[in-house]
């Protein structure tokens, strides 16, 4: 008798352990999800002709750059107007870092998907982002190789920057880019305006992509930019399915003093590294 209730009371432990452990691995796919663009598989249906999941890991990188209810303002002059003055306040930028919440709409879920990181920039394309605290994805470009790492898999992906990258990863990058335009005529060569309109201080502005690549990826980009200096406040993506990739930017702070090696990354001898578009 006291056998079978020591069995017993072990099984219940057992079985509590592998619940927990259920619901640990549950949290880390759902955590997956939100950090790999999961449920976006086609954004980047033609990149490299691989798999369609190796393509959407990235997605949040590559979409990094709000929607307010107001009247479009309809007149040229206004849009020139607030483009030439956001085109000057981006002259002044070489470096910028913030906060950001990021926000995953898809029908295949009711809730958002919601989380918290941390991004720097350093004029002209190196970039690092960490989502999630402590950082679970970490995104790091630098000269002409990007790498996607994965501290809790001791993994981290290589993809080719620059001219090496395929057509569509050229075009993503654009799009990452949008938030810091270099100058009006690279970006009327890369979007079309389809509106501009002001609510509570911000700026919203709907750009579509001109480049057949970056159209397969998504359908428009919207761009929140602070009236009084042109600060980028927020951006958002609607994907070709529907989805949407929303980051909302706080604490930013203009032209820090960045140590140029955390652009930078080698890989530690533990990690296993992949390289994607190659295999």
């Amino acid at each position: 008798m006291r056998t079978n209730e020591a069995n017993g009371k072990r099984g219940e432990a057992e079985h509590l352990t592998f619940t927990r452990h259920r619901q640990v691995r549950a949290r880390e796919d759902k955590q997956h999800s939100l950090l790999t663009g999961s449920g976006c598989e086609c954004a980047l249906s033609e990149v490299g002709k691989k798999s369609e999941r190796t393509r959407a890991r990235f997605i949040w990188v590559i979409f990094p750059l709000a929607l307010f209810l107001a009247p479009q303002i309809g007149h040229t002059a206004d849009i020139n107007s607030v483009l030439s003055s956001w085109f000057a306040s981006q002259a002044k930028i070489q470096t910028w870092s913030a906060d950001f919440t990021q926000t995953r709409t898809l029908k295949s879920l009711t809730q958002p998907l919601i989380g918290h990181g941390r991004v720097w920039f350093a004029a002209p394309d190196d970039f690092r982002w960490e989502l999630g605290q402590p950082p679970q994805t970490i995104a790091v470009r630098h000269d002409d190789e990007m790498y996607v790492i994965y501290p809790h898999l001791k993994r981290a992906e290589l993809y080719p920057m620059g001219a090496n990258a395929p057509a569509q990863l050229r075009a993503a990058m654009s799009l990452l880019q949008a938030g810091f335009p270099r100058g009006r005529e690279e970006f009327d060569s890369e979007y079309s305006v389809v509106s501009l309109s002001e609510t509570n201080g911000v700026y919203d502005l709907t750009l579509q992509p001109k480049s057949s690549a970056a159209q397969q990826m998504m359908s428009q980009l919207e761009i929140g930019l602070a009236a009084d200096n042109f600060e980028l406040k927020s951006t958002e993506l609607t994907f070709a399915d529907g989805s949407t990739l929303r980051n909302d930017f706080t604490n930013l702070v203009l032209n820090p003093a960045l140590n140029k090696t955390m652009f930078q990354w080698t890989p530690p001898a533990d990690y296993n590294v992949v390289s994607p578009l190659s295999q």
